[in-house]
């Protein structure tokens, strides 16, 4: 059955109050921060979180193609993400093979924004053809630029097609590292960005949303406890939680 989708002032008015409470942690954090998936310029940006920087050289996990193979022989998963899922996709694909037995190829890539997690989509397409199954935990780096996204949700579901099923993790990104200021725009443009995701499932039978940001607004406690810098799970809390949500999703009949 299809989640329904929240209201644009359901998603504005519980996202601000998640900011709030982030933006109150950061008063009293450590002087030192981990770095996040997002590199921003000491400017704001046309958005109010920066500018996002080169990612060429970010570290990444990409599957061989001996493991894109079996993947497709054992209809499996892809796996196209950022930073997050270069720390939490092995432990991912650990907890999927344990609930159902599904191999799962990856291809992380750190600071790497959506359109590049597309262009890898349409590369191992390509190249190796596509599972039913595939998995896009990409958005963290777009809060930089918006308005980009919707296009880059469409070439996603274009290149999968309507025989597939694409799961996307929606985004929480508001960096402990930055002002307050710089992080009210996080969560603004964090809560932009998911709600393109909305409107493209009224498009697209076959996207599903893993709803991590929402998970996390429940109880707000969380986004102090499951997230280390506002952006990537603390482990192993916060990346059992989201690897559990994403497994649930892969695994649901």
């Amino acid at each position: 059955m299809r989640q329904l989708k929240p209201n644009r002032r359901q998603i504005f008015t519980v996202g601000a109050a998640a900011a709030a409470t982030v933006v109150v942690s950061t008063q009293t954090a450590s002087a030192t921060t981990a770095s996040t998936s997002a590199t921003a310029a000491t400017t704001t940006g046309p958005y109010g979180s920066g500018v996002l920087g080169s990612w060429a050289n970010g570290t990444r996990a990409i599957s061989t193609t001996t493991q894109i193979h079996r993947v497709l022989e054992t209809d499996g998963v892809y796996m196209f993400g950022d930073s997050i899922s270069v720390q939490d996709g092995k432990s991912l694909a650990t907890r999927l093979l344990g609930r159902d037995g599904s191999q799962m190829a990856v291809n992380n890539w750190s600071s790497r924004p959506t359109s590049g997690a597309v262009d890898a989509l349409q590369q191992w397409a390509t190249a190796y053809g596509l599972p039913r199954r595939i998995l896009m935990a990409s958005g963290s780096n777009d809060i930089f630029d918006p308005p980009k996204f919707a296009a880059q949700l469409d070439r996603a579901m274009s290149i999968a097609g309507r025989n597939r099923t694409v799961y996307w993790v929606n985004i929480q990104a508001v960096r402990k590292s930055v002002d307050a200021t710089m992080q009210l725009a996080d969560q603004r443009n964090s809560s932009w960005l998911n709600m393109q995701m909305y409107d493209a499932q009224e498009k697209y039978t076959n996207l599903r949303i893993i709803r991590w940001a929402e998970w996390l607004w429940v109880k707000p406690y969380r986004l102090l406890n499951y997230l280390r810098d506002g952006v990537h799970p603390s482990v192993p809390l916060g990346q059992d939680a989201r690897n559990e949500l994403i497994v649930q999703s892969l695994t649901a009949r």
